[in-house]
Parts: structure tokens; C-alpha cells; sequence
């Protein structure tokens, strides 16, 4: 893989990500390699410079990633992701192993693993997520949500919420509401009731050419979530419909094709005990 200019975008609120950006920038130019820096969070003014640069470095953890992939997915630029947090699903190296093998890293190089995400259109405005898109409650009571899938409908559900998402996102949220975990390059949809009182109490499975509409009952409020990111109160009768996006998420690996089911159990393990 070939690299004359990368990007480092960072969770501004921490300050070791702060200082190993720093240090990255630094070590890019000792290899000859110009590098810009820009807050993950600040997506407006990242996206102009990520168009002609090779790699994107991530520097915090999987919710740093997720603002990221929303800014290099349509341009098709892979991600290095830095973990500084504790579980890293989606991350490839600490900081120690970046900085020690980055010479490395720009003259070999790795694979690129694909990843799908979702697009959420509702009310004339389109959405792109990588780990999931969720119609929840905003009152902490169940809503009454119908639930359609290729035009036919599925049920109705009452419950706190419905999730679809992504197999990167089978990690995420629909994990902890009792969902599968797919392979992350698995073109699959998830779709998983959150504490569903009526309904079918079950995770499906989609087909990647799946779409699934989503109707809040009149009456009900909610809120959709992508991503856990942004936040969008619906109004009454206000449908929200969900397929596979025509964008994906590129991760530069370094490890074996393999990475993702040897590390599974020391992640999961660790994702207890936060």
C-alpha cells in the first residue's frame, strides 16, 4: 500500500491521543509522508482533506472510528485504527505498536477488510452508519412499532426500541440486547428487539438486499439513532426506511485474516469488565 499523505483524526478530549498525534506526525515526516491533523469529532472540516490522502490514522477507540467512517467511507479511504480505550472491536494496534512499526506499516503495508454499513432515509434526509441505526424510546415507556421487511410486513413489536445493524454492529448495541455476532465481513442485516414486551422476541437475520421499514405508532415518541451519534426525534406517523448503503468502510489490517475469532473472547472479556 502505497502512502505520500495520511490523516490523523483524533477524540479531542483526550489527552494521550493529543500527544501520540503529535509524535505520529513527527514520525510520518521522518518517512517522507505529509500528514494533516483534524478532530474526529469535527466531520465538516475533515472531509475536504480526506479525499487525496492514502490512510487514515484513528487515534482514541471504536467510537472514534465511528466518526471517522462517516467521513472516509465515500471516498474510500482505509482506516488505522489506534486503540486507547479498553475494547477496541474495530481498532488494530495500541499506541506503543504504532509508533514502534510504522516504517514498517508504510513500506508493506497490510490487507484491506471491507465492512458494510446501513442507510437510514426518513423525511427526505439519508444517513450512513456503520454499526447500527435504532428506533427507540424517548420516555421510557415501551412504543408500538410496525415493522416491514421487503414491502411485506413482519409484526408489530412493543418494546423500547428496535435495532438493525450492521455485522460490525453485531458487536455493539444488538449484542448487549441479546443479537448474534456476525463475521465483520459478513453483507448480512441485523434486526433485534430491545426489551420487546410484544412481539416476536427473537433477532433476525436479513438478507443484504433486505430493506426494513420502520413506523412509530401515532401517539408514541422516539427518537432515531445513528450510530449512537446523532440523534433525531420523529415525528407522528413518520416512517424511517433501512437498507444496505452503497458506501463501505475500508480498515487496513495487519494481522491474519483470521484476527477477528482469536481476539473475540479476550474482547468480549473485556468489554465485562468495563
Amino acid at each position: 500500500m502505497f502512502v505520500n499523505r495520511a490523516g490523523i483524526l483524533y477524540h479531542p478530549l483526550l489527552e494521550e491521543a493529543l500527544e501520540l498525534t503529535d509524535k505520529l506526525k513527527g514520525s510520518l515526516a521522518a518517512e517522507g509522508i505529509s500528514s494533516w491533523q483534524c478532530s474526529a469529532w469535527d466531520e465538516d472540516k475533515a472531509g475536504p482533506q480526506v479525499a487525496d490522502s492514502n490512510l487514515i490514522f484513528s487515534i482514541g477507540g471504536d467510537g472514534t472510528i465511528i466518526h471517522v467512517a462517516h467521513v472516509s467511507a465515500p471516498f474510500e479511504v482505509p482506516i488505522l485504527g489506534v486503540n486507547l480505550g479498553r475494547v477496541g472491536f474495530i481498532t488494530e494496534m495500541d499506541a506503543d505498536e504504532l509508533l514502534l512499526g510504522l516504517s514498517n506499516l508504510v513500506r508493506e503495508g497490510g490487507w484491506v477488510e471491507e465492512r458494510a454499513m446501513l442507510e437510514a432515509k426518513t423525511d427526505g434526509r439519508r444517513f450512513h452508519a456503520l454499526n447500527d441505526v435504532v428506533l427507540r424510546t424517548t420516555t421510557g415507556r415501551l412504543i408500538n412499532i410496525e415493522v416491514e421487511i421487503d414491502g411485506g410486513t413482519l409484526a408489530p413489536y412493543r418494546a423500547d426500541g428496535i435495532i438493525v445493524a450492521t455485522a460490525t454492529g453485531s458487536t455493539a448495541y444488538s449484542l448487549a440486547s441479546g443479537g448474534p455476532i456476525l463475521n465483520p465481513q459478513s453483507r448480512e442485516i441485523v434486526l433485534q428487539p430491545v426489551a420487546c414486551h410484544l412481539g416476536l422476541n427473537h433477532s433476525l437475520v436479513l438478507l443484504p438486499q433486505s430493506s426494513v421499514t420502520l413506523k412509530v405508532a401515532d401517539g408514541d415518541k422516539a427518537m432515531l439513532s445513528i450510530d449512537g451519534q446523532f440523534n433525531l426525534p420523529l415525528t407522528r406517523g413518520q416512517d424511517v426506511m433501512v437498507k444496505r448503503s452503497p458506501y463501505s468502510t475500508r480498515f487496513l489490517r495487519i494481522g491474519g485474516q483470521a484476527y477477528f475469532y482469536s481476539s473475540l473472547w479476550q474482547k468480549l472479556q473485556n468489554k465485562k469488565a468495563v
